[in-house]
């Protein structure tokens, strides 16, 4: 196999074209499903030795080849790349798709799974041999020939059909952009954003300002502009990205949306399942579908209506101060910001100039020494896809290197937006002996930096990046040695972002501030008044924005749960429904949110975006004992290490969470984060 890009254990990112990836794909896979021939013709009884190791060989070896040109995908696209990648998408998921349904091999893990060899493996083994079990069932092992086959198709469809979902969501990002000239219709914006839509001008030769839906320019906008006319426009185009109401209607997702919902429900009713989300959360913490429902009613009931007071109070301040007697979507962001300023003196743009990108990494490379032992050490000579993207190690007391991480901040062209955490390569002991440490993408969508001046984040950048650095973490410190359980792999949808969530907390701590922040002129830690606020500003519309969560996680549970495939459910009146029931900001007939929702149909949120609310629930109360001991307590640091990042995925997340926190997780943490009282409804 010709795997050239692969330099030492870490990928060559620019060794490897798009000419080529059909060709490696079909070597890796070739060479898999020989190796997959040698563990089926195996004589002996089933063993760990013979049957899991030679599979996770087979695993690493897909981890290492296949990853990196997934994740080119998505941080450099190009036309030909991503047509290559589509292509080798569908024979992956088809190779996946055999090994779920082979019954050879299905055979040998049950005759291990009821054997005294089984009884003599440690608990991770165990766990290993479990999950392979339950995963060869939602694979459709049980299935007659006929229905397997159809079970396939619908696999690689729907792999078929995610992509092109999300392809086309960066086409019609970057399809939209206006340019500007006149800088009257910028008024408002601040000098660092006009930097920024300066530069995007300058990028594409052009004269003036240039606004795109990239983030950071779409955020800019609708925080800053005093053109209400430049915001509706500027709301619109971003609202009706890849459907049918925006003017680049061959990037238009309506009818992948309708294929991959009837596919879905097809792929469950075949295992027997009611609807693809209890299929969903055959995997995950919860039980049920009723118990996620209920979840998500119950704190909507709680958020509602101070949400409504929280928009009242909007609502009457844009009316009196900003003439803005008719309040609407593309306002709210900017009559906030507004509100923001005149009550708690505070603003992302004064609070900008205190985490210059350098040093509020340093200090979050600080605060994870503290509470976890390990240092971090930014690596040079390392292969990267951008000049932009930096290499870091991690290193235990010893000094020895135990984990590393590439780190890609910036938005771009031909880079898929919002954040994430994926894995390079997991953390794996080779059967000879050799241990293969973990390595992580860490990625963002940060506003970069203008010309040669060092980037200064947003407090709510600085969140994001915590946050992608607690996934990196969770990755990164597991102590398990098989793939199947190492860092996140195997570790229940719905507790996977415990880690992220709880490391959010540390942004919002003078403890952590003072670490962190440093004003790019003067070096000053964040002052005492701009703390206060910033404390105050945590509450600040918390109702509005978990009524908005809310809502996107009730839309996407629901959308899989009653599906009704004899008559299915409009999407506009499903959203409808939702919105009416939690939502208190509705906007315009227009919008089209579901159809550039990436997590849910393109990628590993379906029926699952409750996740983020649930492990919400298990971060704050795993917080709230940093609160009790000490913020950077070390002692609670690292039974929050030896625990909750571990384990991986080898035991199950609410064992963990009562051996960390002592007793079942309580709501009252998360409320209180989010400034919610905790008391009945009114009738």
């Amino acid at each position: 196999m010709d795997i050239a890009f692969l330099k030492n254990q870490l990928p060559d990112f620019n060794a490897l074209d798009a000419s080529q990836i059909e060709a490696v794909v079909d070597d890796l896979l070739a060479s898999s499903r020989g190796a997959l021939a040698e563990i089926l013709n195996c004589d002996a009884l089933p063993s760990w030795y013979n049957l899991v190791e030679p599979l996770e060989k087979i695993d690493q070896q897909f981890e290492r080849v296949w990853g990196p040109i997934g994740h080119l995908d998505s941080v450099r696209n190009s036309d030909d790349w991503h047509t290559a990648y589509d292509s080798s998408m569908q024979k992956v998921t088809e190779y996946y798709t055999e090994l779920g349904q082979n019954a050879g091999l299905f055979a040998r893990f049950d005759g291990l799974a009821n054997s005294e060899a089984y009884q003599a493996l440690n608990l991770a083994q165990k766990k290993v041999v479990d999950n392979a079990l339950r995963d060869f069932r939602l694979s459709g092992i049980d299935l007659p020939s006929e229905q397997q086959a159809e079970f396939k198709r619908i696999s690689q469809r729907l792999s078929q059909l995610s992509s092109q979902f999300g392809n086309h969501v960066l086409k019609a990002t970057q399809a939209w952009s206006k340019q500007i000239t006149d800088s009257a219709r910028l008024t408002g914006l601040p000098e660092s954003a006009m930097g920024l839509l300066a530069q995007y001008a300058q990028q594409k030769q052009m004269e003036g300002w240039r606004i795109t839906l990239d983030f950071p320019s779409y955020l800019a906008v609708m925080t800053h502009a005093d053109d209400r006319s430049l915001r509706e426009e500027v709301y619109r185009a971003f609202a009706t990205r890849a459907s049918e109401q925006s003017e680049f209607k061959e990037f238009d997702n309506s009818g992948l949306i309708e294929e991959i919902r009837q596919l879905r429900q097809q792929k469950a009713s075949l295992l027997g399942f009611s609807s693809y989300a209890d299929y969903s959360i055959a995997t995950k913490m919860v039980e049920t579908t009723d118990q996620v429902i209920g979840f998500l009613r119950d704190l909507a009931g709680k958020a509602k209506p101070q949400a409504q007071s929280e928009l009242d109070s909007l609502k009457a301040f844009a009316a009196a101060e900003l003439g803005l007697t008719d309040l609407q979507p593309w306002d709210i962001t900017y009559a906030s910001e507004k509100l923001k300023q005149a009550s708690l003196s505070l603003s992302q743009e004064q609070l900008k100039p205190y985490f210059p990108v350098d040093h509020t990494l340093s200090g979050m490379f600080k605060i994870v020494e503290q509470l976890f032992g390990v240092k971090v050490a930014q690596k040079t000579g390392v292969s990267v896809w951008h000049d932009e993207v930096r290499f870091y190690e991690l290193h235990n007391p010893a000094g020895e290197v135990i984990a590393g991480f590439y780190l890609d901040l910036y938005a771009r062209e031909n880079k898929r937006g919002g954040a994430w955490m994926d894995v390079v390569q997991s953390r794996w002991r080779h059967p000879q002996g050799d241990l293969h440490l973990p390595v992580a993408y860490l990625v963002c969508n940060f506003t970069p930096p203008i010309g040669d001046k060092q980037a200064c984040l947003s407090h709510d950048e600085v969140t994001t990046l915590f946050h992608e650095f607690g996934h990196g973490l969770h990755h990164m410190l597991t102590e398990m040695e098989h793939l199947n359980i190492s860092g996140i792999a195997g570790v229940p949808w719905d507790a996977v972002e415990l880690p992220s969530q709880f490391m959010e907390n540390f942004c919002w701590e003078r403890e952590g501030l003072d670490l962190i922040s440093a004003h790019i002129e003067t070096g000053q830690t964040l002052p005492d008044d701009l703390f206060d606020s910033l404390k105050q500003s945590r509450h600040f519309q918390s109702a509005m924005m978990l009524a908005r969560q809310l809502e996107f996680s009730l839309f996407d549970f629901l959308l899989h749960a009653e599906y009704d495939a004899t008559n299915p459910e409009a999407l506009a009146d499903l959203m409808a429904r939702v919105r009416d029931e939690v939502a208190v900001v509705i906007p315009p007939s227009y919008q089209r949110f579901a159809h550039s929702f990436s997590h849910i149909f393109a990628g590993g949120y379906a029926a699952g975006y409750f996740s983020y609310k649930w492990a919400e629930v298990l971060s704050a109360d795993a917080f709230s004992l940093f609160e009790e001991t000490g913020v950077l307590n070390q002692q609670t640091g690292f039974k929050f290490k030896n625990t909750i990042l571990a384990a991986g995925g080898s035991v199950d997340p609410m064992v963990l969470f009562k051996a960390f926190r002592g007793r079942e997780p309580q709501i009252d943490a998360l409320l209180r984060h989010c400034g919610i009282s905790d008391q009945p409804n009114a009738a």
